[in-house]
């Protein structure tokens, strides 16, 4: 028997393969573009996905026999995300991505909206999904007059594979309409932002049967049994799912466009105050805190562009020995931020150039700036009292010993590096419909990866890094004001 994990990330969807003890058979990829009509906008064509799902599953069947053994399936997808369809099941306007910031008057009107924070245990951000809805109402009504049903990426998807419109914990958690802490979805939340409960998705867990693949798609995929679709995670949970990341003090750092840095909680102890994010984990009775910042090797590619060099070249050209911090100072803001200044306007700076500055330093700068911004959302983290020991680095950034190096020493942490190998969201994923195919032990599913290699904090750069990060703090006008 094999199961599938499907990761529908924003620039592409990757689908993996994973016989019955878990271990990783093959994987596909397909990718797609998303646009952005206007400045701050940010939307994709739901049909992409699809077209890139089928396109994979080809691939998959005629690549690897034993896809025709397939058992389960879970869906990761990117948060957010508000899909709209009618009462037919029609998409009624390109899906508005988690990287949009059009709806920041509505946000900032919900989270003031009285206890909208205290129910869903955040900020009500631009990217989440409530305010773009209530954008939609304001700016095109007839689109909002039809709308029948909200969904989320993942949950589109899982609406194509089973027929059902069914969402997970995790990735509801985002919306700012469920009540986290309840795991529900909230009548007040939904009231705030003008919407009813029958315009939701059913709620399942994340390790729970959502439904089973649809007898079309089964016939078409060339699968003779039945194949049960779990409720699936948002990205960040399914990856902590591929890392083994459950239980208080495990948790991970992730270099992909946005940074991300994730502690798994034993309980619900929101802290919106401090712009961490508090979600539902993909398991029952488990959370999950991150701190997000938007612009990571998003930062670094945008470098890259500007030199015409790939970020590769950047940051080999720095050698493996950590320098001390550059005199030049980054700061990431390219797209707004959210942990800890929930600021969609805030923009970024290069402070200190002078005529003598090199590409070299501006990488330096840039590499620390992120790992400045990641600093941001450790300390979020660590007032809420996250115990943190050592973190699990990821994402395409963590391929740079030397970033990795300047963010253990800016955060004092040690970084472990999973053994090559599969361990991310599509894996978590996969995990996901293991689990809802067969309803075992999760702990017995989601396991921590092998590590290959621990990076160290310098403990000798340690008190300039530390130094560096307050004139950080301090280069931007009136930031310390926004803490």
């Amino acid at each position: 028997m094999t199961f599938l994990g499907i990761d529908l990330g924003t620039s592409g969807l990757r689908v993996l393969l994973v016989d019955g003890d878990g271990t990783p058979i093959g994987a596909i990829e397909r990718h797609y573009n998303a646009t952005h009509p206007h400045s701050g906008w940010s939307e994709q064509d739901p049909a992409d996905w699809i077209a890139g799902l089928e396109a994979a599953i080809d691939e998959m069947r005629a690549t690897y026999p034993t896809f025709a053994d397939l058992r389960g399936i879970g869906v990761a997808g990117h948060m957010h995300g508000a899909t709209l369809l009618d009462a037919s099941g029609a998409v009624l306007r390109p899906c508005i991505l988690w990287n949009d910031s059009r709806s920041y008057a509505e946000a900032a009107h919900l989270d003031a909206s009285e206890g909208v924070r205290a129910l869903s245990g955040n900020i009500v951000f631009p990217g989440f999904t409530a305010p773009k809805l209530e954008w939609v109402r304001k700016h095109e009504p007839e689109i909002f007059s039809k709308v029948a049903k909200v969904l989320l990426p993942a949950a589109y998807l899982n609406y194509y594979l089973t027929g059902d419109y069914v969402a997970d914990m995790s990735d509801s958690a985002g919306t700012s309409w469920l009540d986290v802490g309840g795991r529900t979805w909230s009548p007040r939340l939904l009231e705030a932002s003008h919407m009813r409960a029958d315009q939701m998705p059913r709620l399942v867990e994340g390790s729970e049967a959502a439904g089973e693949l649809r007898t079309e798609l089964a016939a078409r995929w060339g699968i003779a049994g039945p194949v049960t679709v779990a409720g699936g995670a948002g990205d960040n949970a399914a990856a902590a799912c591929g890392i083994g990341a459950l239980d208080e003090g495990q948790g991970f750092v992730s270099l992909g466009t946005s940074g991300v840095l994730l502690a798994a909680r034993d309980g619900y102890r929101p802290a919106p105050e401090t712009a961490v994010h508090t979600f539902c984990h993909a398991l029952p009775g488990r959370w999950y805190q991150m701190g997000v910042m938007l612009s990571a090797t998003d930062s670094l590619n945008w470098l890259a562009r500007i030199a015409g060099k790939r970020p590769s070249e950047l940051t080999g050209a720095l050698g493996d020995t950590l320098l001390p911090p550059s005199s030049v100072r980054f700061l990431p803001y390219l797209s707004g931020e959210r942990t800890p200044h929930n600021d969609a306007e805030i923009r970024g700076a290069f402070t200190g150039l002078s005529t003598g500055t090199t590409l070299e330093e501006l990488t330096r700068a840039v590499l620390e700036g992120v790992a400045f911004g990641l600093r941001d959302s450790f300390d979020a983290l660590q007032a809420t009292d996250a115990k943190l020991e050592s973190l699990i680095a990821i994402g395409g950034g963590s391929a740079s010993r030397y970033w990795l190096r300047v963010i253990a020493t800016a955060l004092d942490i040690p970084l472990r590096l999973p053994a090559s190998g599969e361990f991310g969201a599509a894996l978590g994923a996969a995990r996901l419909g293991m689990i809802a195919a067969f309803d075992g032990p999760p702990e017995n599913v989601i396991l921590p990866p092998e590590i290959k290699e621990e990076i160290l904090p310098n403990q000798s750069c340690s008190v300039a890094f530390s130094d560096a990060y307050a004139a950080f703090r301090d280069a931007y006008p009136g930031l310390k004001a926004i803490q």
